[in-house]
């Protein structure tokens, strides 16, 4: 199961999160999010759990501290697809 972890300090590091979410199971991936023109995460990672793990570290890690943040987490939703273009500005004819 793919757990979502939002509200992660920007010093957070994958191995802080991967030993957090070990006490509760074998963690098969953790991925923090970055910027990418920075390269600074945005504040929110993945984790790659096995169900039961995943569930017991939703109930367990939800709204603790981890570098002086309180964690948001929960199972991750699927991504949802997104219409292409950006618009913008006035088109001719609609003004």
């Amino acid at each position: 199961m793919k757990i979502y972890v939002g509200n992660t300090s920007f010093d957070t590091t994958e191995d802080a999160l991967r030993n957090a979410f070990a006490a509760y199971g074998d963690v098969e991936e953790v991925a923090v999010i970055t910027d990418r023109e920075t390269g600074r995460p945005r504040g929110f990672a993945f984790i790659t759990m096995p169900d039961d793990a995943a569930r017991a570290a939703i109930d367990g890690l939800n709204g603790q501290d981890l570098d002086g943040r309180t964690l948001n987490v929960n199972e991750a939703r699927a991504k949802t697809e997104r219409s292409g273009g950006g618009g913008g500005g006035p088109r001719r004819g609609n003004w």
